[in-house]
């Protein structure tokens, strides 16, 4: 099985090379596309297919990660704010897309979700996670992380 073909599970395991760090409520992984550089998202510990299969302790947990992400966003990478967004429809397990915007994008872009972007963003090389681009905001979102979420956590 190829890490993508189950991406919880490559977390699980530590196949999954986007992964960044593991966290209470879940795993933080960088994500595949970068057209909004600092887009990561967030995946539960468990296999399940919406935020309500979890108990209310690990809903808990989820959602101040995915808040807690969005803190670390905001500090390496100062955007205008944050857009959070579980949807499940396409991919049929829980997860958070996390996305920072930008105040370069176009106007009436920043205006709208980020899924009215030319779908070519999401398949284009040339937005496609790039160690050599990326790895810098990754390095930098894990210290910020490995800093603070222990006392935004608790």
């Amino acid at each position: 099985m190829k890490w993508y073909e189950n991406r919880i599970k490559s977390a699980q395991n530590g196949t999954n090379p986007m992964l960044i760090k593991e966290l209470k409520g879940g795993f933080l992984v960088f994500g595949d596309v970068q057209f909004l550089p600092g887009y990561c998202v967030l995946l539960p510990k468990k296999e399940i297919h919406s935020l309500n299969d979890l108990s209310l302790q690990e809903r808990s947990l989820f959602l101040l990660d995915m808040s807690i992400i969005g803190d670390a966003l905001i500090e390496v990478l100062k955007p205008l704010r944050i857009n959070y967004d579980i949807l499940g429809n396409t991919d049929n397990y829980l997860h958070a897309h996390i996305f920072p915007r930008y105040q370069w994008e176009d106007e009436q872009r920043r205006k709208m979700p980020v899924w009215l972007y030319d779908s070519s963003n999401w398949s284009n090389p040339e937005t496609a996670y790039q160690p050599s681009k990326h790895d810098e905001i990754r390095k930098n979102i894990l210290a910020y992380l490995e800093q603070n979420y222990d006392e935004l956590s608790d």
